[in-house]
């Protein structure tokens, strides 16, 4: 074997074991992730990304090669970045089975299965689901207890938390996982204050055990809202709970662009 390739195994055996390059990606997410409004909005571009279908592969081939003992023995950051990445990218591709002909990604399941539960993920050595990614291999892990994952992972819906146009990185991602939940929030489009009465996404509803699961010492959806009070445009007096919680409805439709 030539020195170069036998460098070039090296390489890709360390950073296997400390973590993965997510630069293809983030490429992919920069040229074809339009931002409106500082970030609160985003339109997938899911015709530039048919015609980079062989880069989006390349990534994901490489995400399907990590060992599972390696992943685990990443650090926190590395892993959570690793599957909001793995998440978001294997929805891209799912989308592209499909398109353009489709209107929404429900448009993929069918009676007895939704697009969620499709089993069509290689990864750690097994055929997993979007579920699984996303309610076994982070919600479901006693390592994370983290309920702003719910504005990082894209379900390629309009009622969703704007996909974000670069790759999650151990590095970033504190601040990363921040200013998701800020746009969000402060997005009046999904969430809205109107007198005394809180309108939210339904997406609080979906999840509020993982909101009230005592993440930064939060065991309500008040406390979660009066911590974001400025980017749901909550005065001081209603921080203590003087408003109403009502939930908006979800739009479905998929979020591409005109």
């Amino acid at each position: 074997m030539k020195w170069w390739l036998i460098l070039c195994c090296m390489l890709t055996s360390s950073v296997y074991a400390d973590g993965v390059d997510h630069s293809i990606w983030d490429a992919l997410l920069s040229e074809h992730v339009r931002v409106f409004e500082g970030g609160k909005v985003t339109q997938i571009d899911y015709s530039g990304f048919k015609t980079e279908q062989k880069r989006l592969e390349t990534y994901l081939e490489m995400l399907s090669k990590i060992d599972f003992d390696d992943f685990k023995r990443w650090s926190r950051a590395e892993r959570l970045a690793f599957l909001l990445n793995a998440y978001n990218a294997w929805t891209v591709k799912l989308i592209l089975t499909a398109y353009p002909d489709l209107e929404s990604i429900k448009d993929l399941g069918g009676f007895f299965q939704t697009p969620w539960e499709k089993e069509f993920i290689p990864l750690f050595n097994q055929t997993i689901t979007l579920d699984h990614i996303e309610h076994d291999l982070i919600r479901g892990s006693e390592e994370f207890n983290e309920p702003r994952i719910h504005f990082a992972v894209n379900c390629a819906s309009i009622g969703c938390p704007a996909l974000r146009n670069e790759a999650y990185t151990a590095e970033k991602l504190e601040r990363q996982l921040q200013e998701q939940t800020i746009l969000f929030l402060s997005d009046k489009s999904r969430n809205y204050l109107d007198n005394s009465t809180l309108y939210v996404s339904p997406i609080f509803k979906w999840y509020q055990e993982d909101f009230e699961s005592g993440w930064r010492a939060i065991n309500s959806l008040r406390e979660l809202f009066a911590l974001y009070a400025p980017s749901l445009g909550l005065k001081e007096q209603q921080k203590t709970g003087e408003f109403k919680i009502r939930f908006l409805d979800y739009d479905w439709s998929l979020n591409d662009t005109p």
